[in-house]
């Protein structure tokens, strides 16, 4: 007698789904440059050029659809045998009910990211017209699938903390977090462009990414991974950090620099002073 054996595709893309959810991820890092200013006293700027991605979340979003059911039977041997009725029926019933898991997935999906659904690029305009809207976006281009192209400039004095990006309406997971503390310190983490460490990016980027190499799975494009360099230029003391080289000269400030890309396990952090 035949044993059912299922390939869940659903699941995966529903372990996928939840790791994503409890992050609060959307928008990833693509190729960028990115760079940190800090001056004693507290001023600071920022800019971030180049790519923001929901390429992975399309992929998500495209995850199961169009698959129609077949039922798959081997023997002890793991041979492939013919599926009795009652395997039929079985398995079709396994299926059913992870196509609806997989329906109800998504929809939470969507309602918890604003609505924004990564699948329909109406609603992918809409995000790019929610940031173009917003203060310090200068540029806000969408040069593919799921891929904006953008340029965020922002500058004044650290009396709070400094969050990029912050996008309305949209529970985003920040890539920079820059920390003022009491005793005139800052605390720099950038938890958005290290890759393993990030909950931004954790599992779920490694995940969608095989995704994306699949057979099966080449109808959309592969995932928008980070490739990029993120910089601190300052005059503080720089108590901490954990680059590779530690601090350059550069004129009267010092230089820390960090490359971003998948390799990245650490994301960079630097605590510096300002007093």
């Amino acid at each position: 007698m035949g044993r059912p054996f299922t390939l869940r595709r659903a699941a995966a893309t529903l372990l996928a789904a939840s790791t994503l959810l409890v992050s609060g991820c959307l928008l990833t890092p693509g190729k960028f440059t990115s760079q940190l200013t800090l001056k004693k006293g507290g001023e600071f700027s920022f800019v971030y050029d180049g790519e923001i991605s929901m390429t992975g979340m399309k992929q998500l979003a495209r995850m199961g659809a169009n698959e129609a059911f077949e039922a798959e039977c081997y023997d002890d041997d793991f041979e492939e045998t013919e599926c009795t009725a009652e395997e039929v029926a079985e398995q079709r019933a396994e299926w059913e009910a992870d196509q609806a898991k997989d329906a109800k997935g998504k929809e939470d999906f969507v309602r918890m990211m604003g609505n924004v659904d990564p699948g329909d690029p109406e609603s992918i305009a809409k995000l790019v017209e929610i940031m173009r809207r917003q203060d310090g976006w200068e540029k806000v281009e969408q040069t593919g699938d799921g891929v904006v192209t953008v340029r965020y400039v922002a500058e004044g004095h650290l009396s709070h903390p400094f969050i990029f990006p912050v996008v309305e309406k949209l529970p985003v997971s920040p890539f920079l977090v820059v920390a003022p503390r009491a005793d005139g310190s800052v605390r720099v983490e950038a938890e958005g462009f290290g890759s393993e460490a990030m909950p931004s990016m954790g599992p779920g980027v490694g995940m969608l990414a095989a995704m994306g190499s699949k057979k099966g799975q080449d109808d959309g494009p592969a995932p928008v991974l980070p490739d990029g360099t993120f910089t601190i230029v300052t005059d503080g003391r720089i108590l901490a950090n954990n680059t590779d080289e530690g601090p350059a000269e550069d004129g009267q400030m010092q230089r820390l620099e960090w490359t971003v890309d998948t390799s990245t396990k650490i994301p960079p952090m630097a605590l510096i002073a300002l007093d």
